[in-house]
């Protein structure tokens, strides 16, 4: 029997789903939360932005906001990876916001890259079951 994890995911909240064949529907596997990603800059930030000896102010190399989208973007390689490693699937489907995966594919091993056979480009995160599944049917036999 062939298994399908999907990942559903966008920068703060992430669901992995398994499919174990034709017409067996979606099981919730795990749910990923990162509430850090939807914090206001400022509140991520712990020291004010300082000067260097009257050479001006200094910026911050990487927006906060972006660092923490990092992040999870890597705590999902790491569960992808994981999965991968305890032959929990053969093949993958990621679905997330745009800017959000390509920060995952650019974090996943060669080896679970290579199990990835749709990437499809929208934030279901908020969707129910039954509206998500209608939007896989043309990518898995849900």
């Amino acid at each position: 029997m062939s298994i399908t994890w999907i990942m559903v995911a966008n920068a703060s909240q992430a669901k992995l789903f398994a499919n174990h064949g034709p017409n067996k529907g979606l099981q919730l596997v795990k749910e990923l939360a990162h509430p850090e990603s939807r914090e206001k800059s400022g509140n991520l930030v712990s020291d004010r932005i300082g000067n260097f000896a009257g050479s001006g102010s200094y910026a911050q190399a990487t927006d906060p906001k972006h660092h923490e989208a990092e992040r999870f973007a890597q705590e999902i390689a790491h569960e992808l990876e994981h999965g991968r490693t305890s032959n929990a699937y053969e093949r993958l489907i990621l679905v997330a916001s745009a800017p959000f995966l390509g920060l995952v594919n650019n974090r996943l091993s060669q080896q679970v890259q290579q199990k990835v056979s749709e990437s499809i480009n929208k934030d279901y995160t908020h969707l129910a079951m039954k509206e998500l599944t209608g939007h896989l049917a043309n990518v898995v036999f849900l």
